[in-house]
């Protein structure tokens, strides 16, 4: 498998081969706004920096961290000063992860099961940094007779590994505490989540916090890198998606996600997604 240099090509070349793609970035790509994709990400550091903001949660990036993100779950990296960073960045398509599950073994754990207090961070120690570059590196190389079967069975040890690492973290119940980061923030964000499916406007926000709107605004986007908008419309977006792939009509899914406008809702999802919401929910059960 050829290791590529772009994310957006990962996540296009996953996406059109049903399958999976590496991304080894040694430099910064041009930050995207919270977004959303309809592919699973496993994101690696190798040289540490900056902060991911993923839903409602902030995580401090350091060399060795992992994180595991799934297609309905918005994200953002913020803090981005221009500092050059190493990473690798794993597209997968969902289904992809499932047809390599079986009865005993769910390779899909740690994308799907999201308990109370998860974190979608992982620590790997140096064994497993070791052991996780071995992975890629012999995914990335292999080109001799039985590549295809190599490069399988190489993802699906990986897998394995991450898997049992994030079991094994929900069981001890580790949590991240490693960024502190503006308590009034986290209050907004914990707001906007608790009330996503309501009318949120600035100067709404405003009221219940008791601070300007200028304010308001500034703090929020010198802390998560993002604004309250489109912070509100990737995690209405990525409620929408996942509840079309439940199967709830689109009339249904603009009123619980809160966007009352329908209109507004088409013109916003089939921006961020690249297709209309029916077309989405049509692609979900095809």
């Amino acid at each position: 498998m050829k290791e590529l240099n772009s994310c957006k090509e990962a996540i296009s070349n996953c996406m059109k081969d049903k399958s999976f793609a590496i991304a080894h970035l040694y430099q910064d790509e041009k930050s995207m706004d919270m977004h959303i994709h309809d592919c699973y990400e496993i994101y690696y550091s190798i040289s540490g920096g900056k902060q991911f903001l993923i839903n409602n949660k902030f995580y401090d990036i350091s060399a060795g961290d992992l994180f595991v993100i799934n297609q309905y779950e918005s994200h953002y990296l913020c803090k981005t000063e221009q500092i050059k960073l190493e990473r690798i960045v794993i597209s997968v398509h969902p289904e992809f992860v499932k047809s390599l599950s079986s009865d005993k073994t769910d390779l899909d754990y740690c994308f799907s099961c999201r308990p109370k207090g998860f974190n979608h961070k992982i620590t790997l120690t140096k064994e497993q940094q070791q052991r996780f570059m071995y992975y890629v590196s012999k995914i990335t190389s292999v080109e001799a007779y039985g590549s295809d079967i190599i490069e399988k069975s190489s993802f699906m040890e990986l897998l394995v590994m991450l898997n049992s690492i994030y079991q094994a973290q929900a069981a001890y119940k580790i949590k991240d505490t490693s960024y502190k980061y503006n308590e009034l923030v986290e209050d907004i964000l914990t707001y906007i989540n608790s009330n996503i499916c309501n009318e949120i406007t600035i100067d709404s926000l405003s009221k219940q916090f008791f601070i300007s709107n200028s304010y308001l605004c500034r703090i929020f986007k010198s802390t998560t890198g993002t604004t309250i908008n489109k912070y509100i419309t990737a995690r209405r977006i990525s409620i929408a998606k996942s509840l079309l792939a439940s199967g709830s009509s689109v009339s249904d899914v603009c009123d619980k996600c809160g966007f009352n406008d329908y209109s507004n809702f088409l013109k916003s999802f089939t921006k961020t997604v690249g297709i209309s919401p029916k077309k989405y929910s049509q692609y979900c059960f095809s």
